[in-house]
């Protein structure tokens, strides 16, 4: 792995909707010193104040929506190299940071995506109705763009510049899957690598492996892919 002095120009971008329990392991795993920023989506706990005590960036975001939240992160960032984004309930690993930022920041990729898949993960981590979503999506995305993926995970990074010119417009669920259907479009060259994933730190799943999550994120992906879609016929 990557010393953590070549990730000075890394803003992790964190987007948390109840998140206090779990906030202490997310914040921990990641090496000293990385600018980490928690977007607070409307939570009703202590997320806010949790993550200032434990010495995090925090930015409030009250329209809810992930993509939403992503954007209040970039937009608090103005002065980052590369963006990264994770989820805030400690089941990413900030340890794996360096594999995640390390090819952009090399300028080996542009948009690079942590697979959970391909990575090692903690029993019962990732649901059988998870996995198979996520590997669906995967499956889309080379249908659709062309991009080759096992997950289309949310831990991830780019440059902020060229997040910028991908024009990202969805502010809800539909966000992971137009960045990757935007940076294939522009030929950007993404790549896939292998993650760990654990167990929620703590709180409860918003979205991941409940029926009605996965149906409401699938309505989204599909009218954000027909938007992709007739954008590239028109071209």
């Amino acid at each position: 792995m990557e010393p953590a002095r070549d990730l000075g120009d890394v803003t992790v971008v964190l987007p948390a909707l109840d998140e206090a329990a779990a906030l202490p392991a997310a914040l921990a795993s990641f090496p000293a010193g990385i600018d980490l920023l928690v977007v607070d989506n409307g939570s009703t706990d202590a997320t806010s104040a949790v993550a200032a005590a434990l010495g995090a960036r925090v930015v409030h975001e009250p329209r809810r929506g992930f993509g939403a939240a992503c954007w209040a992160g970039v937009q608090a960032s103005p002065r980052a190299l590369v963006i990264a984004f994770v989820d805030a309930d400690g089941s990413f690993d900030g340890a794996d940071l360096a594999a995640v930022a390390g090819p952009v920041l090399r300028g080996d990729a542009d948009l690079v995506i942590g697979s959970r898949v391909r990575g090692p993960r903690d029993p019962g981590a990732l649901s059988r109705l998870a996995l198979a979503e996520n590997r669906m999506l995967g499956l889309a995305c080379g249908l659709l763009f062309g991009v080759r993926l096992s997950d289309l995970g949310p831990y991830r990074a780019l440059r902020r510049d060229t997040l910028l010119r991908l024009g990202i417009g969805d502010r809800g669920q539909g966000w992971p899957l137009e960045m990757v259907g935007r940076a294939a479009l522009a030929g950007l060259r993404v790549v896939e690598v292998p993650v760990r994933y654990h167990r929620r730190a703590g709180g409860s799943s918003k979205v991941g492996g409940s029926v009605r999550g996965t149906a409401r994120a699938a309505r989204h992906m599909a009218v954000v892919a027909a938007r992709l879609l007739a954008e590239r016929v028109r071209r």
